[in-house]
């Protein structure tokens, strides 16, 4: 679609089908008058929705790296992440240099392939990675990504934070660990970087894209954070710029940055209609620094 309005539209259109629990018969319907047919609307979802083809940019056996699928329990319930971390070459080991811990966030789809890539992406850029399946819980992040977002949607929150809580506890102990945890967050979960903000237990916190709590609770944060947003995601706007806002004026040390002409989840790089490489990249860059400036330490 070459029309930049029609293309704007679709996107909003795909976003309340994420974001609002709306049915896809109603999606289909919206994009085929939008289109003009039924196929032209599917293929117009299937440019802007995620693709898991397009998953991988760093090879899961990445001979630079470590990386596995852990099971277990968090507060008393099962749960699942995926470690990624430089590999020593000469011993096939962690590698010895103390690491900043990096708790990934899943958006509302889950522990995807595409956040297990962004793990990996962490752990070469020199970070012990973690990313939680916050649905492990509830039987772990399905290969549906529809039932993703219904699971997404009956997430008890304060497990979901306990639990987060558990894993950072336990990586501040690990031996290849410099004792600080952050945690970075897209959409779903960059909104669950705020919440987690408020309910403590990380250093530092990145959040993309992601609705922000009440600004009268802005007093109650004492860690470091950094905000990216679309200058065209106006629906989480409605929240970010009061709380970025709120943010400031209590003197929190706080960065926030608007990427001008870029749709909601420009840094997924899956997802063809909205992946916006400059802002991507200029994003990761600022994201990175802050991360080691407060984690290496």
């Amino acid at each position: 679609m070459t029309d930049p309005s029609l293309r704007d539209r679709a996107v909003q259109l795909y976003d309340a089908f994420t974001h609002e629990h709306r049915d896809r018969r109603t999606l289909l319907r919206q994009m085929a008058a939008l289109a003009g047919s039924a196929v032209a609307a599917e293929a117009l979802i299937a440019g802007i929705a995620a693709s898991p083809a397009a998953a991988t940019i760093i090879d899961p056996a990445d001979p630079r790296l470590l990386t596995e699928m852990r099971t277990g329990t968090q507060a008393d319930k099962p749960a699942r992440a995926y470690v990624a971390m430089l590999k020593d070459p000469a011993t096939g080991r962690p590698a010895a240099a103390k690491r900043g811990v990096v708790l990934v966030i899943h958006e509302n789809r889950g522990l995807t392939p595409h956040i297990q890539d962004v793990t990996r992406r962490l752990a070469l850029d020199g970070f012990l990675a973690v990313a939680p399946d916050l649905l492990a819980p509830q039987g772990g992040t399905p290969a549906d990504e529809d039932k993703a977002r219904e699971m997404i949607g009956t997430v008890d929150y304060d497990l979901a934070l306990a639990q987060a809580r558990g894993f950072a506890d336990e990586l501040r102990t690990l031996p290849q660990s410099t004792g600080k945890v952050g945690m970075i967050g897209f959409c779903w979960g960059g909104a669950f970087v705020n919440r987690m903000a408020l309910a403590g237990g990380i250093d530092a916190g990145v959040s993309y894209y992601g609705p922000a709590p009440a600004p009268a609770e802005a007093a109650r944060v004492t860690i470091p954070l950094m905000f990216h947003y679309a200058e065209k995601d106006t629906r989480v706007a409605q929240t970010g710029d009061p709380w970025v806002a709120a943010l400031k004026a209590a003197g929190k040390p706080v960065q926030a940055f608007t990427y001008p002409g870029v749709d909601h989840a420009f840094n997924n790089d899956t997802s063809a209609a909205r992946y916006d490489k400059a802002a991507a990249d200029l994003a990761w860059q600022r994201s990175t620094a802050f991360l080691h400036r407060y984690l290496d330490r």
